[in-house]
């Protein structure tokens, strides 16, 4: 778990795209894409992984934002494939929470964001 800071950080940081994360959510479980959408959060220049959504470098923005899923961190061997039943007992339901994929200089993590403040 992130320390406070971070998450209260990230929660205000994140806060304008929460709608535009819940909107890519609901597509990706609508079209059967996935049940386990994931957002990457990060703040490198460039990244291979998911859809983006947000670029940092837009005015106001200061994470890079891609839409993914549990698969494609399976496929790109980010979760091992030993892990995913665990994920997925520990995955929040997505129609009331924001998985974000949390890459930082110090490493990785998941958070679960709520979705309606």
């Amino acid at each position: 778990m992130p320390s406070e800071a971070i998450y209260t950080q990230l929660q205000r940081d994140l806060q304008p795209y929460l709608p535009l994360m819940g909107q890519a959510a609901e597509t990706i479980l609508d079209q059967d894409v996935s049940k386990y959408p994931i957002f990457v959060t990060h703040k490198f220049d460039e990244l291979e992984l998911g859809i983006p959504l947000v670029i940092r470098q837009e005015p106001q923005a200061v994470w890079s934002i891609q839409a993914s899923t549990l698969e494609e961190l399976v496929t790109k061997r980010l979760v091992e494939t030993g892990k995913v039943n665990d994920f997925r007992r520990i995955f929040k339901n997505p129609q009331e929470f924001l998985c974000l994929f949390v890459l930082m200089d110090t490493g990785a993590q998941f958070v679960f964001l709520p979705r309606k403040e």
